[in-house]
């Protein structure tokens, strides 16, 4: 009789609603360990979790406070058995959109919480992970989930611009120091498509005079082309099992 495979591990962040939730309800697979990093716990993901054998965890936590989460993921993988998983994935997908409108008439405090949620908290988590990890004979696996507005400029739009576009280079300075380990991690910083999410829902509800753009992302909805929240997670978690994932630290599931 052959040997059951071993399964898999997946963190995610931000599974409670969105894209985050659809990624989270299609990682509950037979044997699988997925834990979710969120502000609310989500039942209906442990009513799932029940009927697909899956070891599902929660953890209830505020990403603005990446340093404690990062400090209580490390020591939770440093606890476990290295030859636990075949693999181990960190999907770092919480982000949020700071007060819309121009740099000038930010809040301070808002567009800090913003930056730590958006940027500071994935590259603690991503630290965290990858030393954990670092002795594990498994693959392992970053994935960051950016968004087109990091990679073009729009204005109103400054804090989170600067949050996806620093996402994308940090995860190609991070790319380059695995590069160089016998069994480096692979990462990608990868941009989902336009979905139909909370964020646009802030956007099209956002004052006009403070958003020249508005109407771009009203014409979106309106012409049906923002994917559904489901259908962005199964083109991400497609792209995340890819043979070449982390080829190109950089990329975009439409491409």
């Amino acid at each position: 009789m052959n040997p059951s495979p071993l399964p898999h591990l997946t963190i995610i962040t931000g599974a409670s609603r969105g894209m985050g939730l659809a990624m989270a309800r299609q990682l509950l697979r037979p044997s699988g360990t997925v834990l979710c990093i969120s502000r609310t716990i989500q039942t209906t993901l442990a009513q799932q979790a029940e009927h697909t054998d899956t070891t599902l965890l929660q953890w209830t936590h505020d990403l603005a406070d990446g340093a404690s989460l990062s400090a209580r993921l490390e020591a939770w993988l440093r606890e476990m058995a290295r030859t636990a998983w075949a693999s181990a994935s960190l999907i770092n997908n919480a982000g949020m959109i700071p007060h819309i409108g121009p740099i000038s008439a930010s809040d301070p405090i808002d567009l800090a919480r913003a930056l730590r949620v958006g940027l500071e908290a994935p590259m603690q988590l991503t630290a965290a992970f990858l030393r954990a990890t670092e002795g594990w004979p498994g693959q392992r696996k970053v994935l960051n989930i950016s968004s087109g507005l990091g990679r073009r400029a729009m204005a109103s739009q400054a804090g989170y611009c600067a949050a996806k576009a620093g996402m994308d280079h940090f995860t190609r300075c991070v790319a380059l120091e695995e590069a160089l380990k016998p069994q480096g991690a692979k990462l990608c910083s990868l941009a989902p498509g336009v979905i139909d999410t909370d964020m646009q829902v802030q956007l099209r509800a956002a004052n006009r005079a403070d958003f020249p753009d508005q109407d771009s992302f009203l014409g979106l909805k309106a012409s049906g082309s923002l994917t559904s929240p489901e259908e962005a997670a199964t083109r991400i978690l497609a792209f995340l099992i890819r043979a070449d994932f982390g080829v190109n630290p950089v990329a975009d599931v439409r491409e």
